[in-house]
């Protein structure tokens, strides 16, 4: 199937301080809200088009962490903050495991699949780098410091705080325009979510790939895993490789369409909704396309650094994750019992080994 791009552009028009409850939504956008919550129930995902997000915005932050991602791993090494579990800063390739390689449930899941759906099983860590730049403002007062870290700013990149403030919170205010809607969808106040997001730990976290070194067919540079944050935005990758698994088990290599963007739901949104919308499942992988991407990039002597736009959207850390509303009557709410989502992130982030055991 294919997934349906919604435009934003009446609901940011309307939302810009003419109403403040979803009772004044005209009724078309309203069933446009309904659309949303239906889609990202459905499938895990969402295309959506936003007049605030622009491909000249998008090219300039990936020209920018090409640059970066393609010096010598001892010039990005200092960058690297473990010991905040990777939460800012730098990661380098060979560090996250992806939760599939060592939750066996879902490798029993996985196996189980027809062949033509199989995720690619991991046998190592992700080979992708990723750059971790916190968005937005964080809480003065907090019991999970280590999320809220102050940002990294690395040398040589004068440009680098203006074009990832830039970038990254207009790709947050698209998220909280999806957030509205799918709040309105759902049948809950359409401040549900976006009460829980303010001051959360947002990080725009692009990936960098190496296809120079990891340009082979099958080469795993995300293993099948879900998102464990609330929602994950993506604008256009110079490259194609990522595929994702619609609710109903079909498999996607996703072809985002130009000057479109692509939410995907995390745990954080099937936690809130108690599995009512569930966090997708998707691996970067090298693919037949990824390869005549390589191909052609090859030619224009272009990059080979696969870089992807990306912003992961949180609950604030000190919020509680519980099932909202009408889902909290839900037969399934028992499976998620409340937490601070501070511990449920540092808890995720022990099993994929960004997070050292306590005493290690």
């Amino acid at each position: 199937m294919e997934i349906p791009v919604i435009d934003l552009t009446p609901y940011v028009d309307a939302v810009s301080g003419k109403f403040t409850c979803d009772e004044h939504l005209h009724p078309e956008l309203k069933s446009v809200c309904l659309e949303v919550s239906r889609i990202l129930r459905e499938t895990g995902a969402l295309l959506v088009r936003d007049p605030r997000c622009s491909t000249e915005d998008n090219d300039r932050f990936i020209d920018m962490m090409e640059k970066y991602f393609e010096q010598p791993a001892e010039v990005k090494r200092p960058h690297a903050r473990p010991q905040q579990h990777y939460q800012v800063g730098t990661k380098p390739g060979g560090i996250e495991i992806p939760r599939s390689l060592v939750d066996l449930e879902m490798q029993k899941k996985m196996r189980a699949m027809p062949k033509d759906r199989q995720p690619i099983i991991p046998t190592g860590p992700d080979l992708r780098s990723q750059y971790m730049w916190r968005v937005g403002p964080r809480p003065s007062k907090t019991r999970f410091q280590e999320l809220n870290s102050e940002p990294v700013i690395p040398e040589g990149f004068p440009e680098w705080k203006k074009i990832m403030d830039s970038w990254g919170f207009k790709l947050l205010s698209t998220v909280e325009a999806v957030a509205e809607m799918a709040a309105i969808g759902f049948d809950l106040p359409k401040d549900s979510f976006t009460n829980l997001m303010k001051l959360g730990p947002h990080l725009l976290g692009p990936t960098g790939s190496d296809l120079v070194s990891h340009g082979e067919k099958g080469a795993v540079f995300a293993g099948y895993h879900y998102d464990i944050n609330f929602l994950t935005i993506h604008y256009k990758s110079r490259f194609p490789g990522l595929s994702i698994w619609l609710r109903n088990g079909e498999k996607v290599e996703v072809k985002v369409p130009d000057g479109c963007l692509l939410i995907q739901a995390g745990k954080e949104l099937e936690y809130l909704t108690a599995g009512d919308c569930m966090a997708g499942m998707h691996e970067v992988v090298v693919t037949d396309s990824t390869l005549r991407a390589i191909e052609a990039a090859k030619k224009e002597n272009r990059s080979l650094w696969r870089v992807s736009s990306t912003l992961f959207s949180n609950v604030a850390s000190d919020a509680v994750l519980k099932p909202l509303g009408h889902f909290a009557k839900s037969s399934l709410a028992e499976n998620y019992p409340p937490m601070f989502a501070g511990d449920y992130f540092e808890k995720e982030l022990l099993v994929i080994n960004l997070k050292e055991k306590d005493g290690a």
